[in-house]
Protein backbone atom coordinates (compact mmCIF):
# COMPACT_ATOMS: atom_id res chain seq x y z
CA UNK A 1 0.00 0.00 0.00
CA UNK A 2 1.46 3.34 -1.07
CA UNK A 3 1.39 6.11 1.50
CA UNK A 4 -1.02 8.27 -0.50
CA UNK A 5 -3.39 5.46 -1.54
CA UNK A 6 -7.00 6.14 -0.55
CA UNK A 7 -8.35 3.85 2.15
CA UNK A 8 -11.77 3.58 3.73
CA UNK A 9 -12.60 4.43 7.32
CA UNK A 10 -12.84 0.76 8.24
CA UNK A 11 -9.44 0.03 6.66
CA UNK A 12 -7.80 2.94 8.47
CA UNK A 13 -9.22 1.91 11.85
CA UNK A 14 -8.24 -1.71 11.25
CA UNK A 15 -4.64 -0.67 10.54
CA UNK A 16 -4.41 1.29 13.80
CA UNK A 17 -5.97 -1.53 15.78
CA UNK A 18 -3.55 -4.08 14.36
CA UNK A 19 -0.29 -2.13 14.35
CA UNK A 20 -0.73 0.64 16.93
CA UNK A 21 -0.53 0.53 20.71
CA UNK A 22 -4.02 0.85 22.18
CA UNK A 23 -3.32 3.89 24.34
CA UNK A 24 -6.34 5.85 23.09
CA UNK A 25 -10.04 5.11 22.58
CA UNK A 26 -10.90 7.33 19.59
CA UNK A 27 -14.36 8.19 18.42
CA UNK A 28 -14.92 6.02 15.31
CA UNK A 29 -14.37 8.62 12.62
CA UNK A 30 -11.34 8.80 10.29
CA UNK A 31 -10.35 12.32 9.31
CA UNK A 32 -8.32 13.21 6.25
CA UNK A 33 -8.66 16.98 5.80
CA UNK A 34 -9.29 20.11 7.84
CA UNK A 35 -9.88 23.79 7.18
CA UNK A 36 -10.88 26.41 9.71
CA UNK A 37 -13.63 24.99 11.93
CA UNK A 38 -14.31 22.02 9.66
CA UNK A 39 -12.87 18.54 9.13
CA UNK A 40 -13.72 15.90 6.53
CA UNK A 41 -13.52 12.13 6.84
CA UNK A 42 -12.04 9.84 4.21
CA UNK A 43 -15.47 9.32 2.67
CA UNK A 44 -15.89 13.08 2.28
CA UNK A 45 -18.41 13.80 5.06
CA UNK A 46 -18.00 17.24 6.62
CA UNK A 47 -18.05 17.93 10.38
CA UNK A 48 -17.70 20.79 12.80
CA UNK A 49 -14.67 20.17 15.02
CA UNK A 50 -15.73 20.83 18.61
CA UNK A 51 -12.60 19.48 20.28
CA UNK A 52 -9.81 21.35 18.43
CA UNK A 53 -7.27 18.65 19.31
CA UNK A 54 -7.76 19.48 22.99
CA UNK A 55 -7.40 23.22 22.28
CA UNK A 56 -4.35 22.92 20.05
CA UNK A 57 -6.25 24.30 17.06
CA UNK A 58 -7.37 27.63 18.50
CA UNK A 59 -6.41 29.27 15.18
CA UNK A 60 -8.38 26.67 13.19
CA UNK A 61 -7.26 23.83 10.97
CA UNK A 62 -4.45 24.58 8.52
CA UNK A 63 -4.41 28.33 9.06
CA UNK A 64 -2.73 29.65 5.88
CA UNK A 65 -0.38 32.04 7.68
CA UNK A 66 0.89 29.33 10.04
CA UNK A 67 1.19 26.74 7.28
CA UNK A 68 3.10 29.25 5.16
CA UNK A 69 5.55 29.86 8.01
CA UNK A 70 6.01 26.10 8.36
CA UNK A 71 6.59 25.37 4.68
CA UNK A 72 8.85 28.34 4.02
CA UNK A 73 11.05 27.57 7.01
CA UNK A 74 11.08 23.83 6.19
CA UNK A 75 12.59 24.60 2.79
CA UNK A 76 15.33 26.73 4.35
CA UNK A 77 16.49 25.10 7.61
CA UNK A 78 14.71 22.50 9.75
CA UNK A 79 17.01 21.52 12.59
CA UNK A 80 20.42 22.40 13.98
CA UNK A 81 20.10 21.04 17.54
CA UNK A 82 21.16 23.42 20.28
CA UNK A 83 24.81 22.60 19.60
CA UNK A 84 24.73 25.67 17.33
CA UNK A 85 22.79 28.92 17.18
CA UNK A 86 20.13 29.32 14.52
CA UNK A 87 18.71 32.54 13.10
CA UNK A 88 15.11 31.91 14.24
CA UNK A 89 15.25 30.92 17.90
CA UNK A 90 16.31 34.30 19.28
CA UNK A 91 13.59 36.04 17.25
CA UNK A 92 10.99 33.66 18.69
CA UNK A 93 12.25 34.03 22.25
CA UNK A 94 12.15 37.83 22.01
CA UNK A 95 8.69 37.82 20.43
CA UNK A 96 7.16 35.37 22.91
CA UNK A 97 8.66 36.86 26.07
CA UNK A 98 7.42 40.33 25.07
CA UNK A 99 4.05 38.90 24.02
CA UNK A 100 3.45 37.29 27.42
CA UNK A 101 5.44 39.70 29.58
CA UNK A 102 8.31 37.52 30.86
CA UNK A 103 12.11 37.77 30.79
CA UNK A 104 13.13 34.36 29.48
CA UNK A 105 11.75 31.37 27.58
CA UNK A 106 12.93 27.77 27.59
CA UNK A 107 11.77 26.12 24.33
CA UNK A 108 10.68 22.50 24.18
CA UNK A 109 8.17 20.30 22.35
CA UNK A 110 5.18 18.81 24.21
CA UNK A 111 2.94 19.96 27.03
CA UNK A 112 4.03 17.19 29.38
CA UNK A 113 7.66 17.98 28.64
CA UNK A 114 6.99 21.62 29.47
CA UNK A 115 5.45 20.66 32.82
CA UNK A 116 8.45 18.45 33.59
CA UNK A 117 10.73 21.37 32.74
CA UNK A 118 8.81 23.71 35.05
CA UNK A 119 9.14 21.21 37.89
CA UNK A 120 12.90 20.99 37.35
CA UNK A 121 13.30 24.76 37.23
CA UNK A 122 11.22 25.13 40.40
CA UNK A 123 13.26 22.56 42.31
CA UNK A 124 16.58 24.04 41.25
CA UNK A 125 15.36 27.51 42.26
CA UNK A 126 14.32 26.05 45.64
CA UNK A 127 17.84 24.81 46.39
CA UNK A 128 19.86 27.65 44.91
CA UNK A 129 17.68 30.68 45.69
CA UNK A 130 15.18 29.83 48.43
CA UNK A 131 17.69 27.70 50.32
CA UNK A 132 15.75 24.49 50.85
CA UNK A 133 17.95 21.55 51.84
CA UNK A 134 18.99 19.36 48.92
CA UNK A 135 16.39 16.77 47.84
CA UNK A 136 13.84 18.07 50.36
CA UNK A 137 11.79 20.34 48.04
CA UNK A 138 8.05 19.73 47.83
CA UNK A 139 5.65 20.89 45.13
CA UNK A 140 1.94 21.30 45.86
CA UNK A 141 -0.50 20.04 43.23
CA UNK A 142 -4.28 19.72 43.03
CA UNK A 143 -6.40 16.59 43.07
CA UNK A 144 -8.06 15.70 39.77
CA UNK A 145 -5.26 17.48 37.93
CA UNK A 146 -4.14 16.64 34.44
CA UNK A 147 -0.62 17.73 33.55
CA UNK A 148 0.41 14.86 31.25
CA UNK A 149 1.33 11.20 31.51
CA UNK A 150 5.09 11.01 32.11
CA UNK A 151 6.30 8.93 35.05
CA UNK A 152 6.79 11.96 37.30
CA UNK A 153 3.46 13.54 36.40
CA UNK A 154 1.36 10.42 36.95
CA UNK A 155 3.04 10.12 40.36
CA UNK A 156 0.87 13.01 41.56
CA UNK A 157 -2.23 12.08 39.56
CA UNK A 158 -5.23 10.45 41.20
CA UNK A 159 -6.56 9.06 37.91
CA UNK A 160 -6.26 5.27 38.31
CA UNK A 161 -6.27 4.67 34.54
CA UNK A 162 -3.22 6.90 34.03
CA UNK A 163 -1.47 5.78 37.23
CA UNK A 164 -2.10 2.11 37.99
CA UNK A 165 0.81 -0.32 37.43
CA UNK A 166 3.33 2.36 36.46
CA UNK A 167 5.10 2.60 39.84
CA UNK A 168 7.34 3.11 41.69
CA UNK A 169 6.25 6.71 41.82
CA UNK A 170 8.25 9.92 42.13
CA UNK A 171 8.21 11.54 45.55
CA UNK A 172 8.12 15.23 46.44
CA UNK A 173 4.50 16.20 45.80
CA UNK A 174 1.66 17.20 48.13
CA UNK A 175 -1.92 16.86 46.82
CA UNK A 176 -4.65 19.20 48.00
CA UNK A 177 -8.21 19.92 46.87
CA UNK A 178 -8.61 22.23 43.88
CA UNK A 179 -10.23 25.58 44.61
CA UNK A 180 -9.55 25.24 48.34
CA UNK A 181 -7.58 28.19 49.69
CA UNK A 182 -7.70 26.93 53.28
CA UNK A 183 -6.01 23.69 52.26
CA UNK A 184 -3.37 25.62 50.33
CA UNK A 185 -2.59 28.00 53.19
CA UNK A 186 -2.43 25.19 55.75
CA UNK A 187 -0.05 23.27 53.50
CA UNK A 188 2.22 26.26 52.90
CA UNK A 189 2.20 27.25 56.56
CA UNK A 190 3.12 23.80 57.86
CA UNK A 191 5.59 22.77 55.14
CA UNK A 192 8.61 25.10 54.91
CA UNK A 193 10.10 22.95 52.16
CA UNK A 194 7.38 23.78 49.63
CA UNK A 195 9.00 25.23 46.52
CA UNK A 196 6.05 25.64 44.17
CA UNK A 197 2.31 25.38 43.59
CA UNK A 198 1.40 23.83 40.22
CA UNK A 199 -2.17 24.53 39.12
CA UNK A 200 -4.45 24.60 36.08
CA UNK A 201 -6.44 27.87 35.95
CA UNK A 202 -9.34 25.68 34.80
CA UNK A 203 -9.20 21.90 35.21
CA UNK A 204 -9.89 20.84 31.63
CA UNK A 205 -9.54 17.07 31.57
CA UNK A 206 -11.40 16.80 34.89
CA UNK A 207 -14.47 18.25 33.20
CA UNK A 208 -13.82 21.98 32.68
CA UNK A 209 -13.98 22.87 36.38
CA UNK A 210 -13.80 26.66 36.78
CA UNK A 211 -12.57 27.77 40.22
CA UNK A 212 -14.31 30.30 42.43
CA UNK A 213 -13.94 33.99 41.58
CA UNK A 214 -10.67 35.27 42.98
CA UNK A 215 -9.22 31.83 43.71
CA UNK A 216 -6.15 32.25 41.53
CA UNK A 217 -5.34 35.75 42.80
CA UNK A 218 -5.62 34.66 46.43
CA UNK A 219 -3.58 31.52 45.75
CA UNK A 220 -0.86 33.66 44.16
CA UNK A 221 -0.90 35.99 47.18
CA UNK A 222 -0.40 32.98 49.48
CA UNK A 223 2.51 31.81 47.34
CA UNK A 224 4.10 35.25 47.63
CA UNK A 225 3.55 35.26 51.41
CA UNK A 226 5.40 31.95 51.83
CA UNK A 227 8.01 32.51 49.07
CA UNK A 228 6.62 29.74 46.87
CA UNK A 229 6.59 29.82 43.06
CA UNK A 230 3.15 29.96 41.43
CA UNK A 231 3.30 27.68 38.37
CA UNK A 232 0.38 28.03 35.91
CA UNK A 233 -0.15 25.13 33.53
CA UNK A 234 -1.84 26.93 30.64
CA UNK A 235 -1.13 24.25 28.04
CA UNK A 236 -4.86 23.81 27.41
CA UNK A 237 -6.36 27.00 28.84
CA UNK A 238 -3.89 29.52 27.45
CA UNK A 239 -3.54 31.43 24.19
CA UNK A 240 -7.04 32.94 23.94
CA UNK A 241 -9.06 29.77 24.62
CA UNK A 242 -10.94 31.17 27.62
CA UNK A 243 -11.52 34.67 26.26
CA UNK A 244 -8.22 36.10 27.52
CA UNK A 245 -4.69 35.56 26.32
CA UNK A 246 -4.15 33.54 29.50
CA UNK A 247 -6.90 32.05 31.66
CA UNK A 248 -5.04 33.25 34.75
CA UNK A 249 -5.57 36.83 33.56
CA UNK A 250 -9.09 36.77 34.99
CA UNK A 251 -10.92 39.93 33.93
CA UNK A 252 -7.86 41.68 32.56
CA UNK A 253 -8.95 43.39 29.33
CA UNK A 254 -5.98 42.77 27.05
CA UNK A 255 -7.11 40.23 24.44
CA UNK A 256 -4.92 41.44 21.61
CA UNK A 257 -1.47 40.98 23.11
CA UNK A 258 0.24 40.50 26.46
CA UNK A 259 -1.30 41.80 29.68
CA UNK A 260 -0.71 45.55 29.62
CA UNK A 261 -3.24 46.11 32.38
CA UNK A 262 -3.34 44.46 35.80
CA UNK A 263 -3.88 40.72 35.44
CA UNK A 264 -5.57 38.73 38.19
CA UNK A 265 -2.42 36.60 38.35
CA UNK A 266 0.98 36.78 36.76
CA UNK A 267 2.52 33.33 37.24
CA UNK A 268 6.08 32.99 38.41
CA UNK A 269 6.43 30.16 35.89
CA UNK A 270 4.13 29.91 32.87
CA UNK A 271 3.72 26.61 31.00
CA UNK A 272 2.47 26.76 27.39
CA UNK A 273 1.91 24.28 24.57
CA UNK A 274 -0.84 23.12 22.19
CA UNK A 275 -2.08 26.34 20.49
CA UNK A 276 1.42 27.82 20.71
CA UNK A 277 1.81 26.23 17.27
CA UNK A 278 -1.80 26.43 16.10
CA UNK A 279 -1.82 22.66 15.87
CA UNK A 280 0.70 22.66 13.03
CA UNK A 281 3.83 21.41 14.83
CA UNK A 282 4.77 20.29 18.36
CA UNK A 283 5.84 23.42 20.25
CA UNK A 284 5.80 24.11 23.99
CA UNK A 285 7.57 26.54 26.28
CA UNK A 286 8.28 27.53 29.86
CA UNK A 287 8.52 31.24 30.66
CA UNK A 288 9.82 32.90 33.83
CA UNK A 289 11.74 35.88 35.20
CA UNK A 290 15.51 36.21 35.02
CA UNK A 291 15.81 35.42 38.73
CA UNK A 292 14.06 32.09 38.28
CA UNK A 293 15.26 30.99 34.85
CA UNK A 294 18.91 31.88 35.48
CA UNK A 295 19.26 28.81 37.70
CA UNK A 296 19.34 26.77 34.47
CA UNK A 297 22.86 26.51 33.13
CA UNK A 298 24.37 24.61 30.15
CA UNK A 299 23.85 20.89 30.54
CA UNK A 300 21.05 21.15 33.13
CA UNK A 301 18.23 20.64 30.64
CA UNK A 302 17.88 20.19 26.91
CA UNK A 303 16.05 18.88 23.87
CA UNK A 304 17.41 18.10 20.43
CA UNK A 305 14.26 19.44 18.77
CA UNK A 306 13.42 22.14 21.34
CA UNK A 307 13.78 25.58 19.78
CA UNK A 308 14.31 24.28 16.25
CA UNK A 309 13.86 26.80 13.41
CA UNK A 310 10.53 25.38 12.23
CA UNK A 311 9.07 25.51 15.73
CA UNK A 312 10.24 29.08 16.16
CA UNK A 313 8.77 30.28 12.86
CA UNK A 314 5.48 28.46 13.45
CA UNK A 315 5.06 29.78 17.01
CA UNK A 316 5.63 33.40 15.97
CA UNK A 317 3.02 33.05 13.21
CA UNK A 318 0.57 31.30 15.54
CA UNK A 319 0.77 34.08 18.13
CA UNK A 320 0.45 36.76 15.48
CA UNK A 321 -2.80 35.14 14.32
CA UNK A 322 -4.16 35.22 17.87
CA UNK A 323 -3.32 38.92 18.13
CA UNK A 324 -4.24 40.11 14.64
CA UNK A 325 -7.53 38.22 14.36
CA UNK A 326 -8.60 39.19 17.90
CA UNK A 327 -9.35 35.59 18.81
CA UNK A 328 -9.49 36.28 22.55
CA UNK A 329 -12.34 38.70 21.99
CA UNK A 330 -14.12 36.25 19.71
CA UNK A 331 -13.79 33.44 22.25
CA UNK A 332 -15.16 35.67 25.01
CA UNK A 333 -18.20 36.75 22.97
CA UNK A 334 -19.04 33.36 21.49
CA UNK A 335 -18.51 31.57 24.79
CA UNK A 336 -21.12 33.73 26.52
CA UNK A 337 -23.51 33.14 23.63
CA UNK A 338 -22.90 29.39 23.69
CA UNK A 339 -23.61 29.07 27.42
CA UNK A 340 -26.67 31.31 27.22
CA UNK A 341 -28.19 29.29 24.38
CA UNK A 342 -27.51 25.97 26.10
CA UNK A 343 -28.81 27.22 29.44
CA UNK A 344 -32.13 28.04 27.78
CA UNK A 345 -32.39 24.39 26.76
CA UNK A 346 -31.00 23.00 30.03
CA UNK A 347 -33.63 24.86 32.07
CA UNK A 348 -36.20 22.42 30.67
CA UNK A 349 -33.97 19.36 30.32
CA UNK A 350 -33.83 16.23 32.46
CA UNK A 351 -30.82 14.93 30.56
CA UNK A 352 -28.31 17.77 31.07
CA UNK A 353 -27.54 19.11 34.53
CA UNK A 354 -25.49 22.17 33.62
CA UNK A 355 -23.08 23.84 31.24
CA UNK A 356 -19.89 25.46 32.57
CA UNK A 357 -16.75 27.05 31.23
CA UNK A 358 -15.07 30.25 30.12
CA UNK A 359 -14.65 31.56 26.62
CA UNK A 360 -14.82 28.65 24.19
CA UNK A 361 -13.71 26.03 26.72
CA UNK A 362 -16.99 24.54 27.94
CA UNK A 363 -18.55 21.30 29.05
CA UNK A 364 -21.99 19.90 29.73
CA UNK A 365 -22.66 17.45 32.55
CA UNK A 366 -25.00 14.60 31.64
CA UNK A 367 -27.43 13.46 34.32
CA UNK A 368 -25.91 9.99 34.63
CA UNK A 369 -23.02 8.37 36.49
CA UNK A 370 -19.42 8.26 35.27
CA UNK A 371 -19.62 4.57 34.42
CA UNK A 372 -22.52 5.03 32.01
CA UNK A 373 -22.16 5.16 28.23
CA UNK A 374 -24.74 7.92 27.74
CA UNK A 375 -22.20 10.67 26.98
CA UNK A 376 -20.33 8.38 24.59
CA UNK A 377 -23.55 7.53 22.75
CA UNK A 378 -24.46 11.22 22.56
CA UNK A 379 -21.06 11.91 20.96
CA UNK A 380 -21.66 9.15 18.44
CA UNK A 381 -24.99 10.75 17.51
CA UNK A 382 -23.37 14.19 17.37
CA UNK A 383 -20.92 12.68 14.88
CA UNK A 384 -23.81 11.38 12.81
CA UNK A 385 -25.32 14.87 12.89
CA UNK A 386 -22.08 16.52 11.73
CA UNK A 387 -20.32 17.62 14.92
CA UNK A 388 -17.33 16.02 16.65
CA UNK A 389 -16.89 16.07 20.42
CA UNK A 390 -15.60 13.64 23.04
CA UNK A 391 -16.62 12.68 26.59
CA UNK A 392 -14.33 13.12 29.56
CA UNK A 393 -14.85 11.26 32.83
CA UNK A 394 -17.81 9.31 31.55
CA UNK A 395 -20.70 11.72 31.96
CA UNK A 396 -19.12 15.03 30.82
CA UNK A 397 -18.84 16.24 27.22
CA UNK A 398 -16.25 18.92 26.47
CA UNK A 399 -16.95 21.50 23.75
CA UNK A 400 -13.95 23.49 22.48
CA UNK A 401 -14.24 24.61 18.84
CA UNK A 402 -11.58 26.61 16.99
CA UNK A 403 -11.63 30.26 17.98
CA UNK A 404 -12.00 31.37 14.35
CA UNK A 405 -15.65 30.27 14.48
CA UNK A 406 -18.28 32.83 13.46
CA UNK A 407 -21.49 33.59 15.32
CA UNK A 408 -23.53 32.01 12.51
CA UNK A 409 -21.49 28.82 12.69
CA UNK A 410 -21.74 28.70 16.48
CA UNK A 411 -25.53 29.02 16.42
CA UNK A 412 -25.73 26.25 13.83
CA UNK A 413 -23.62 24.06 16.12
CA UNK A 414 -25.82 24.87 19.11
CA UNK A 415 -28.79 23.72 17.04
CA UNK A 416 -27.02 20.45 16.24
CA UNK A 417 -26.16 19.90 19.91
CA UNK A 418 -29.69 20.63 21.17
CA UNK A 419 -31.28 18.52 18.44
CA UNK A 420 -29.01 15.62 19.40
CA UNK A 421 -29.60 15.97 23.12
CA UNK A 422 -33.36 15.96 22.57
CA UNK A 423 -33.02 12.53 20.99
CA UNK A 424 -31.83 11.22 24.38
CA UNK A 425 -34.38 12.96 26.62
Amino acid sequence: MAVLDHISSQEAMALENKYGAQNYHPLPVVLSRGEGVYVWDVEGKKYYDFLSAYSSLNQGHCHPKIVKALTEQAQRLTLTSRAFYNDMLGKYEKFATEFFGFDKLLPINSGAEAVETALKVCRKWAYEVKGIDLNEAQIVVCKNNFHGRTTTIISFSNDPVARKNFGPYTQGFIKIEYDNLEALEETLETNPNVAGFLVEPIQGEAGVYVPSEGYLAKAKALCEKYNVLFIADEVQTGIARTGRLLASCGNCDCPDKNCSGTPEVKPDILVLGKALSGGVYPVSAVLASNEIMNVIRPGNHGSTFGGNPIAAAVAIAALEVIRDEKLSENAEYLGKLFRAELNTYISKSKLVELVRGKGLLNAIVINDDEDSDTAWNICLRLRDNGLLAKPTHGNIIRFAPPLVMTEEQLLECVSIIIKTLKEFE
